[in-house]
């Protein structure tokens, strides 16, 4: 193996030696505390150090990393305490996750290293949301992703490269081809010759080499970086290496042939650079001997340290509390923020919903200079629903930016600008687009808060529901797929001052927001919506009218079904009240709603299995059972496909059979 040292003095190459030796020593002790059952898995990255060593000593320390699996390198290059690394893998609570995660999927905001999910595509997407929050701020520096050669495959690379480079990003993106895919090799993973030359297709440049070469991987990030800021581009790297251990050690590597491991034991990085600084003279056998004893001392050391804790005590309590990131004290900008009640204006003007939404980002775009709005044709052409019309010529495309169809990774890269402290509202064309990017949400934005402490500081705009006409694909009630999500907050406004103020809330939360905007209410509504900048708190439900004989819990379009209803038939005393947040349910405004009437009818636009209906129905058996004169009953609409032909439409929701609930609950 032929080192090029550059102009590289012998004290950094020492250095280098130093950083890439000590994984190698830690991955030889963990594999024995394996083992002796001290620690439960173990990645290994024994052969690969190299690439996650070389790319982490290029960079600067506070640019951010998003490593995987093999990637010790990066931790230890970036200096995290060894003890604390060792009650990560311990599950220890005091670990980086408090016991709450395995091995490497684990952050540090200090380190700037962002914890990876067990999908492999989504930590690139990430990146690219880090390098727009650089570009934003005019800052010089670079994001780095790591991925795997059988991550390639996933639709995460590809969406993640095309953003990058249409959005001119400065992230570098590194394949680590070591061969297999767990036990999948390349030739059955991809069938181009390299993996580089995807970079080509994608109008960025890239470059192969020998990932096992620290001075080569160290050298080529160094350069790499210089060109991705100068030029403000992407870059895709490919490394070339082979790990000498299973995917993970409990799967082996009886599915790798011995001539494998035979021809990369002879290319492995550590006892390669070994002889290199040996035969330069750079350093002697007594003084390698001496850096090996001295860090296998200190990693026996902080064993000890981190040995020595006590047991993780599980608290319900503490768990729930960590679901979602407090709400920090807001900066002042342009406007105070008051809650509704506390509004004194005159003369409320009337807006439709669709204004109201608009009013709600527009003043939040003015509130923040940290906001960015993202989503398909939201630029120039407004938006499908014109939401955003006009908003270009007033805050820049910088700000206001359309996107590929590629939501997976635009929902990740919302999330990369949470790590730099930038706020995104990314717009979903239509509710049923999100499926193609439910992973982010769900196991991405939703968990990190609970995993590391990471707030992911996103809204989801989401155009929803029936009645336009609009067939299976474009008229979903898909709100109850996120009910099972820790994490996720929901809301689902039913009128334009909630709809205002409900957006605004969901702006100013770090948490994560799935925001239910009814396409049928956009400009079929009007209601009086304050011009102040205010918010409606999320978790609060809102009693839309008070009545003894019967309640109707519903929400959304389900709100002005019920209202109509009871405008038609005034001799039934209907109480019906407006969940308006779904994800935390009020709980004791559902309650009091029961109290008010004893015979309860859930109503909702969704379908009736696995609806919202029926966890509201469940709790309220459980909580209120003795508050009840009546079964509980549940109004949804067919559970079909939406159907496009509008007199099929009609009979599938809901409201066609909404008359004949109530009787039974009458009749009862």
């Amino acid at each position: 193996m032929y080192f090029d040292r550059k102009n590289l003095p012998d004290n950094e190459l020492v250095a280098l030696y130093k950083k890439l030796l000590l994984p190698r020593l830690i991955e030889e002790k963990m594999l024995v505390l394996l083992r002796q059952g001290k620690i439960s898995k173990w990645f290994s990255g024994i052969g690969q150090e190299a690439i996650a060593v070389g790319a982490t000593a290029a960079l600067e320390e506070d640019e951010w990393i998003m490593p995987l699996h093999r990637n010790l390198g990066v931790f230890t290059t970036r200096n995290m305490p060894l003890h604390k690394l060792f009650m990560q893998w311990q599950g220890n609570k005091d670990g980086y996750s408090k016991g709450r995660e395995r091995s490497f999927h684990f952050g540090s905001r200090e380190h700037c290293i962002c914890g990876m999910i067990s999908h492999l595509g989504p930590q690139l997407a990430i990146a690219d949301g880090v390098a727009l929050a650089y570009k934003l701020k005019e800052e010089n520096k670079v994001s780095l992703a790591f991925t795997g050669e059988g991550g390639t495959s996933e639709g995460d690379f590809h969406e993640a490269l095309n953003v990058a480079a249409v959005w001119d990003l400065p992230v570098i993106f590194i394949i680590e081809n070591n061969g297999y895919g767990l036990s999948t090799p390349t030739h059955e993973q991809y069938r181009c010759e390299n993996l580089v030359d995807r970079a080509r297709g994608y109008g960025m440049e890239g470059v192969q080499i020998d990932g096992n070469n620290i001075l080569t991987v160290y050298d080529t990030i160094k350069g790499v970086r210089e060109y991705c800021i100068r030029e403000q581009k992407p870059y895709l790297i490919e490394c070339m290496t082979f790990r000498m251990r299973g995917h993970e050690e409990a799967s082996g590597t009886k599915y790798v042939p011995q001539e494998l491991f035979d021809e990369w034991a002879h290319k492995d990085p550590v006892s390669n650079y070994e002889h290199y600084l040996l035969a330069e003279e750079i350093i002697d056998n007594t003084t390698m001997d001496s850096i090996k004893e001295l860090l296998k001392e200190t990693i026996e050391e902080e064993l000890k340290i981190a040995f020595n804790v006590s047991l993780v005590q599980a608290d319900a309590a503490t768990e729930l509390k960590d679901i979602y990131a407090p709400k920090p004290e807001i900066k002042r900008s342009k406007y105070e923020v008051i809650y509704i009640d506390d509004v004194k204006e005159n003369d409320i003007p009337d807006k439709r919903f669709v204004d109201a939404i608009t009013e709600a980002l527009y003043q939040s775009m003015e509130q923040y200079d940290n906001l960015v709005l993202m989503g398909q044709d939201i630029a120039e052409y407004g938006g499908a629903f014109k939401v955003t019309d006009g908003f270009v010529k007033t805050f820049g495309k910088a700000r206001v930016r359309n996107t590929p169809i590629c939501e997976s990774v635009i929902l990740g890269a919302g999330l990369g600008l949470s790590l730099e402290g930038y706020k995104s509202v990314v717009e979903m064309q239509f509710a049923d687009f999100v499926s193609v990017g439910f992973n982010q949400i769900v196991n991405n934005l939703a968990k990190i808060h609970y995993r590391w402490g990471q707030s992911a500081d996103v809204v989801v705009r989401m155009p929803t529901g029936a009645g336009v006409g609009a067939g299976p694909f474009h008229s979903q009630s898909n709100e109850a797929w996120f009910m099972h999500v820790p994490g996720l907050k929901i809301v689902y406004p039913s009128t334009p001052e909630d709809a205002k103020g409900l957006l605004i809330a969901a702006i100013n939360d770090p948490n994560p927001v799935m925001y239910f905007e009814h396409k049928v209410l956009y400009r079929s509504i009007a209601g009086p919506v304050p011009e102040t900048y205010y918010e409606i708190e999320i978790g609060k439900a809102k009693i839309v009218q008070e009545g003894k004989d019967i309640t109707i819990i519903t929400y959304g379009s389900g709100v002005h079904w019920a209202i109509e209803y009871a405008n038609q038939h005034p001799y039934i005393s209907i109480h019906i009240l407006d969940l308006r947040t779904l994800l935390p349910l009020d709980y004791s405004a559902i309650k009091n709603a029961v109290a008010a009437t004893g015979k309860v009818l859930l109503l909702h636009e969704d379908t009736l299995i696995g609806g919202i209906g029926g966890e509201i129905s469940a709790w309220i058996s459980e909580h209120c059972f003795e508050l009840l004169d009546a079964p509980i009953q549940r109004c949804a609409s067919l559970d079909t496909p939406v159907p496009f032909n509008q007199e099929l439409e009609k009979k599938f929701l809901g409201k066609s059979r909404l008359h004949e609930y109530v009787e039974n609950l009458m009749h009862y």
